[in-house]
C-alpha cells in the first residue's frame, strides 16, 4: 500500500500536558501529527451519552461503563471518520501516552505493504500470548495474531481505509471498552493483527490516568451471582477467539 500516511493523534483538550510532550516528541523527530480532538467524557451527561447499551455493557464487563470509556471509544471512531474524510489508504492512530521512535512512521509504512488493505495492525499492546505468525515486513517486523485476550491497549494501531468502514459499522453501538471491542474481529469482521514486538513504548505521564483508577474499577465491580453473566461472556469470548485464531 502506497500514499500519504497519516499519524493522527487522539487528546482531549484537559490532557494539555500529554499534547505538549507528544508534540515535542514529533517535532525532534519530524514526525507530522494530525490531532483529533477527543471527546472528554466527563464533560457529557449520561442521558447524551450516543449509541451506548449500558445494560449489555454492564453485564459483559462486571461494571457500569464510565465516564472515560465512553469518551476514549467515541473519539477513536472520530479518527476513523476523519481518515474516511481523507485521501489517505490508511492511517496511524496514535494516543498521547506513547513514547514515539524515530522509524515508527517508515516501518509502519513497510508494515502496510506486508498485510492485506483491509486490515489493522496492533503497534504496541500490554500483553500478546501465543503469537501466531502471518507476515513479515521488509523491515523484519513480525505480524499475526495473539491467541488470547484481549490484549489491552489501542495506543498506538494502523487501520486501513477499507477497515475504518467496516468498523464504523460494526462497532457503532457501545457495550465494550474499545481496547476490548477492536480486537472482536469474529463480531465485526475486520481482520487485526498485532507486531510480535512493539514498536513504541509507553510515555511517563501513562499513570496519570484520564480513565479510572484501579481503586475506581475496584469500586465499581459487581459481587457475587451479579458477575455471572460476565464469567459466561470471558468464557464465550476465549472460545470464539480460539476458533477465530484457529480458522485463519
Amino acid at each position: 500500500m502506497t500514499g500519504e500516511l497519516p499519524v493522527l493523534l487522539i487528546n482531549i483538550d484537559r490532557a494539555a500536558a500529554r499534547r505538549a510532550e507528544i508534540e515535542r516528541q514529533a517535532l525532534e523527530l519530524n514526525i507530522p501529527l494530525q490531532r483529533i480532538a477527543g471527546v472528554d467524557g466527563s464533560l457529557v451527561p449520561q442521558d447524551q451519552w450516543d449509541n451506548v447499551d449500558l445494560d449489555l455493557f454492564r453485564r459483559r464487563n462486571g461494571r457500569p461503563m464510565m465516564a472515560g470509556e465512553y469518551g476514549c471509544y467515541q473519539s477513536h471512531l472520530r479518527a476513523f471518520r476523519h481518515l474516511l474524510a481523507s485521501d489517505a489508504p490508511a492511517a496511524l492512530v496514535i494516543e498521547d501516552d506513547v513514547n514515539l521512535s524515530i522509524d515508527l512512521v517508515q516501518r509502519a509504512r513497510i508494515i502496510l505493504e506486508a498485510v492485506p488493505d483491509d486490515c489493522v495492525v496492533k503497534l504496541v499492546n500490554h500483553r500478546t500470548v501465543s503469537f501466531r505468525h502471518r507476515f513479515t515486513s521488509k523491515a523484519g517486523d513480525r505480524i499475526g495474531w495473539s491467541g488470547f485476550g484481549p490484549q489491552g491497549s489501542s495506543a498506538c494501531y494502523l487501520v486501513t481505509r477499507k477497515a475504518a468502514e467496516r468498523l464504523l459499522r460494526g462497532m457503532a453501538r457501545q457495550s465494550l471498552p474499545l481496547d476490548s471491542a477492536l480486537e472482536r474481529s469474529w463480531d465485526h469482521g475486520v481482520a487485526v493483527y498485532t507486531v510480535e514486538r512493539d514498536l513504541v513504548d509507553f510515555g511517563h505521564l501513562r499513570n496519570e490516568t484520564l480513565i479510572a483508577s484501579r481503586a475506581d474499577y475496584r469500586q465499581l465491580k459487581l459481587r457475587g451471582l451479579k458477575k455471572v453473566p460476565t464469567h459466561l461472556f470471558r468464557i464465550s469470548e476465549a472460545f470464539r477467539r480460539a476458533l477465530h485464531t484457529i480458522a485463519l
